[in-house]
């Protein structure tokens, strides 16, 4: 008799509500007549019948993920060079207003919020285990520590800088499967009033758009206010905040604290109010969204394959780490996007994962536009648009299909 699968929060049952296939790496782009062969896994996601922490049914080896030549740069986006901006000053205005005042961020990737924080002269450290992202923040002034945050990296933290006012983290801690020794470190190293903050996708966000594609091997969880509420309380934490954010599809920001530290804000119960409202932890809501899934990929594919036999040009834009699960749960591949289009260096003239797509850059798709582009970034909309209003202008459409399958 197979072993269910065990919640890596609480260790209970997580039950799996849905299967996205075999799936490769969705930062791992593919060098043009490589023989390497490329790592798959399987892509399926469920939710624990304990804790109600929605996560991957497998766990992806994070040096595999997480590697020197990964290619995400958070300073890519005008829109997130502004919100970490914003993010940063809120910091300096609220927390870090001590005789000597420390934040760490996890994850601090090429160091785009910590800038502001080092320009004001605050000490502070990024711990952020990607290479080479990490060498783009050194450069820059930021003081990085190359490494995995766990337990054993906050005693070492703590033992050399003293404790942090603030611990901060973006788009990170969904990323980490070892949350134990992550909330264990937290604890270690946080100020006896200082605060851990966090924001990650949503999956109330998630569920009520059909975005489907945030599921994807960096992203292990998928939190809530309910089930981020049971992971602190395991480890002398607090949820004592938490905001709704716009950035990347929906986030939500959580700020936790030592238990009894400080007063949880109105905003909390809200939150978690609205969620029993929408049934977040009911099996029938999960199935339901597995159902607009389905029904996601068969319109997707066959308004491409109409579009390919109607003799239509149609490419992909944005190469994202989304675009990877839904090129490959949908079966797409060159028969039906010439190409993908990204600004990111070091992914052009490559491939997409598993799809085997090429990857070209921006000037490509600007020297002859094609008819269609499906909008794989649509969390950047907006500002992409407004770069390419040229496209527009030569009659060209966008494909979106969040949070249905639409021509813009």
């Amino acid at each position: 008799m197979q072993q269910k699968p065990l919640c890596q929060i609480c260790g209970g049952t997580v039950r799996e509500f849905f299967d996205f296939g075999r799936q490769p790496l969705s930062d791992r782009f593919v060098a043009p007549g490589s023989a390497a062969p490329e790592f798959f896994y399987r892509l399926a996601v469920g939710m624990c019948e304990e804790c109600t922490m929605v996560q991957l049914m497998e766990e992806v080896p994070r040096d595999e993920m997480f590697h020197a030549e990964y290619p995400y740069h958070s300073s890519g986006s005008r829109v997130m060079q502004e919100h970490f901006t914003r993010v940063a000053r809120t910091f300096l205005d609220t927390e870090l207003k001590g005789s000597d005042p420390f934040i760490v961020e996890l994850g601090c990737n090429d160091g785009v919020m910590l800038r502001t924080v080092s320009a004001s002269g605050v000490r502070h450290l990024g711990v952020e285990p990607s290479g080479s992202v990490a060498d783009v923040a050194a450069a820059s002034g930021i003081r990085v520590r190359k490494d995995f945050f766990e337990d054993a990296t906050a005693a070492a933290i703590l033992s050399e800088e003293g404790p942090a006012d603030v611990i901060y983290a973006a788009n990170t801690l969904c990323h980490i499967p070892y949350m134990d020794s992550v909330l264990r470190g937290v604890h270690t190293l946080l100020a006896p009033n200082g605060v851990f903050v966090f924001e990650d996708p949503y999956f109330a966000d998630i569920v009520a758009r059909t975005s489907f594609d945030q599921i994807y091997d960096e992203h292990f969880y998928f939190f809530t206010l309910r089930s981020v509420r049971a992971m602190a309380t395991r480890h002398g934490l607090e949820l004592v905040d938490a905001e709704r954010l716009p950035v990347h599809g929906g986030e939500v920001r959580y700020t936790l604290a030592r238990a009894g530290a400080r007063q949880p804000s109105a905003e909390v119960a809200r939150l978690l109010a609205e969620e029993d409202a929408q049934g977040l932890t009911e099996f029938a809501t999960l199935e339901r969204f597995a159902a607009a899934v389905e029904e996601r990929r068969d319109e997707l594919v066959a308004l491409l394959r109409r579009l390919r036999d109607e003799g239509r040009h149609v490419v992909g834009y944005g190469a994202t780490a989304k675009s990877a699960t839904v090129l490959n749960y949908c079966g797409i591949g060159e028969d039906l996007l010439a190409y993908v289009s990204d600004s990111t260096p070091a992914k052009q003239g490559r491939l997409t994962p598993g799809s085997h797509i090429p990857v070209l850059p921006p000037e490509r798709f600007r020297s002859r536009y094609p008819d269609y582009a499906v909008l794989f970034a649509w969390n950047h909309a907006e500002e992409i648009m407004a770069n390419e209003e040229e496209f527009r202008a030569a009659g060209g459409q966008w494909i979106g299909y969040v949070p249905r399958v639409h021509v813009v």
